[in-house]
């Protein structure tokens, strides 16, 4: 079982402390959340929330995740990094490429790519990408994504993306793993077919375990072996005991907030989340 943490909507200036800290705590990864923007209202209900509503509003703090990265990469040199989940629909696959190879040099092969469709069509749209047929878009910007990032000289001719042969140097001298999100059927199948692990949002356990199994299903049916992540945000099972219980449905990777449990806000001083950390490596993760 792996820890990681997640910097979401906690103030920008104390990623890279939070970063160094949990290196020190034996934390395995820093997870980066992905918002473009706050637009004022959406046309489409959050999808994770049980009435549709986000649980942030205007004021909360965002950063590009992969700036993020290679900015915490920078005073740290062993943990690592990954998104959960960029939001790839209304981004350029080419583009992207780019910035995750940057990351990979500076970070020195310590980044992960987590990769959802995105839910808003607002961020689609004023962005430039449409929101019509987005998994489909979705499904080429991978393949394309990973052809650039596993080096050469490639070219790739799909229905959405087309292009003739280039080549982004340096290529990554590590193989970038790519992460799924999604709950439905149809990213569940994307993950196992294309994925290195599945990364999920807020669920309880029994939800967690039945996708889990419904994976597990998936992968066997396409032949897929090898190692693959099941990275969890539970909602419902803490402590020693709660992990343990999270370990036995196959999670590989617990995504928490321990300054959560410990009644600090996202906006509280950097001093008391080390604290927590701390906390949690020594009652927590020491003991698996």
């Amino acid at each position: 079982m792996k820890f990681s943490i997640s910097v979401a909507m906690n103030p920008l200036e104390q990623f890279g402390e939070l970063a160094q800290t949990a290196e020190e705590c034996g934390f395995s990864s820093v997870v980066l959340p992905d918002s473009l923007f706050y637009s004022e209202s959406v046309s489409a209900d959050y999808p994770y929330t049980p009435d549709g509503n986000r649980f942030w509003n205007a004021e909360t703090p965002w950063a590009d995740p992969l700036v993020a990265v290679a900015s915490m990469g920078a005073v740290t040199s062993e943990i690592e990094f990954y998104t959960s989940v960029m939001k790839l629909g209304s981004r350029n696959p080419v583009l992207l490429a780019r910035q995750v190879n940057s990351v990979a040099a500076f970070t020195g092969n310590r980044f992960g790519l987590g990769l959802g469709v995105g839910w808003s069509p607002e961020e689609f749209e004023w962005c430039g990408a449409p929101y019509a047929n987005r998994g489909k878009r979705v499904d080429e910007a991978i393949e394309a994504l990973r052809l650039i990032l596993d080096g050469g000289m490639v070219e790739y001719h799909g229905k959405y993306f087309d292009f003739d042969k280039l080549q982004m140097s340096p290529a990554p001298t590590k193989r970038v793993p790519f992460y799924i999100g999604g709950h439905t059927e149809v990213a569940l199948k994307r993950a196992a077919w294309v994925g290195d692990g599945w990364s999920s949002a807020m669920m309880k356990l029994e939800d967690i375990k039945t996708t889990i199994n419904r994976l597990n299903e998936l992968r066997a049916e396409y032949g897929k072996t090898g190692p693959f992540e099941f990275q969890a945000v539970c909602i419902d099972r803490f402590g020693l005991d709660g992990y343990r219980e999270q370990a036995e449905v196959g999670v590989t990777d617990v995504i928490t907030q321990p300054w959560v449990f410990d009644g600090i806000g996202f906006g509280d001083p950097i001093g008391p989340k080390k604290d927590s950390l701390k906390k949690f490596a020594d009652e927590i993760i020491s003991k698996f």
